[in-house]
C-alpha cells in the first residue's frame, strides 16, 4: 500500500524541426517554451543541439564556430527566460571551453536564472553520419543529480542512453529525473529495413532505464530529414514502472508533457527492490573492457 504523499511536478519535453537560421531555431524554441509553462511545465527539457542543424553528419571544421562559452550568450539568455517563467530549463548546447577543447554539452538553468549544474556528454559515438568524436571530447563532469528547486535531474545525452551504466550512476547520485536530449533518427537508406527495430530498440532500452532504476525518464528527440538522416521524433516521458505517460509521433513539433510524482520513486523501489538485491561485492569486472575467458 502506498501511504506516501504525492510530489508532483509537471515536465515537458519539446520536440523540434531545426533548420539553418539558428535565430529561426532559437525563437521557435523560446516560443515553445512559454507555451509549455503556460501549460503548467515546471521543469522543460530540450532536445539536443537545438539551436542548429545536427552538424555532425560531416567533418567540417568549419562548423566549430557554432560553440560558445557555458556560462555564456545561450545561457544567459535562456538563464533570464527560466527566470521570467519561473521553471527549470535544461538546454543542450555545443560547448566550446578552451581553444582545441569542445563538448556536447547540456546545462540545467533554475527558477532563478542561475546555473544548476551542468552535465557533458561522456559517450561520443563515431557511426556513419554520426561524426562526433571529430567535434566533441569526452565529458569529464562525472554523472550528476543536479539539485534544483523542483526536483533532482540527472542529465545524459543521446548515445549516453544506450548504456546502463549511466543511468545507474545517475540514479545512484540521486537523481529523480533523468533527461536524454537527443538527436537520434534513421538513415534514409536503411529506413525500410531497420526502421521499425531501431525505434523500438530505442524506447525499449530508456523504458528499461526507468524500470530498473526506479526513475523518471524524460527523452526530447528532435523530427525533420537533415541531409541523410531522418530524425525520429517519438519524445517521450515515462514513470519509474516503464510506463509511458506521454509521447510524440514522429512528424509533428510537439510539446509532451506529464505530471510526475515524485513519492513514486520510493514505492516502485520498495516493490521492485532491484537497488537493495544488486551484488556490489561482484561487479568489479565492470570497470574492465572485457573479461577474457
Amino acid at each position: 500500500m502506498n501511504n506516501h504523499k504525492r510530489q508532483c511536478i509537471t515536465v515537458a519535453a519539446i520536440q523540434l524541426q531545426c533548420g539553418q537560421d539558428q535565430h529561426a531555431n532559437k525563437q521557435n524554441a523560446i516560443e515553445q517554451i512559454r507555451v509549455a509553462a503556460r501549460n503548467g511545465a515546471e521543469i522543460v527539457c530540450l532536445q539536443e543541439l537545438f539551436l542548429n542543424p545536427y552538424f555532425c553528419q560531416t567533418e567540417c571544421h568549419d562548423h566549430f564556430a557554432l560553440a560558445e562559452s557555458v556560462p555564456g550568450p545561450s545561457t544567459d539568455e535562456f538563464g533570464k527566460l527560466a527566470a521570467e517563467l519561473k521553471i527549470v530549463l535544461v538546454i543542450s548546447l555545443f560547448e566550446k571551453r578552451a581553444a582545441g577543447l569542445y563538448h556536447n554539452t547540456s546545462v540545467v538553468l533554475d527558477c532563478d536564472g542561475s546555473i544548476a549544474g551542468v552535465y557533458r556528454k561522456m559517450h561520443i559515438p563515431d557511426d556513419p553520419c554520426y561524426y562526433e568524436k571529430f567535434y566533441f571530447t569526452p565529458g569529464d563532469l562525472g554523472f550528476q543529480a543536479i539539485k534544483t528547486s523542483k526536483a533532482k535531474i540527472g542529465v545524459c545525452i543521446c548515445w549516453d542512453q544506450w548504456f546502463p551504466e549511466a543511468a545507474r550512476l545517475t540514479a545512484m547520485a540521486g537523481a529523480e529525473i533523468l533527461v536524454y536530449p537527443t538527436a537520434i533518427g534513421w538513415l534514409l537508406e536503411e529506413k525500410e529495413t531497420f526502421g521499425a527495430s531501431q525505434l523500438a530498440s530505442w524506447q525499449t532500452v530508456m523504458k528499461a532505464h526507468a524500470i530498473t532504476n526506479g526513475i523518471y525518464v524524460v527523452a526530447p528527440n528532435r523530427i525533420g530529414i537533415e541531409s541523410n538522416i531522418q530524425f525520429w521524433g517519438n519524445s517521450f516521458i515515462a514513470n519509474p514502472y516503464g510506463e509511458v505517460l506521454s509521447d510524440a509521433n514522429s512528424d509533428t513539433e510537439t510539446i509532451v508533457s506529464a505530471e510526475c510524482d515524485l513519492s513514486l520513486i520510493d514505492t516502485a523501489r520498495t516493490h521492485w527492490p532491484f537497488l537493495r538485491d544488486r551484488r556490489i561485492d561482484a561487479y568489479s569486472d565492470l570497470t574492465k573492457r572485457f573479461v577474457d575467458g
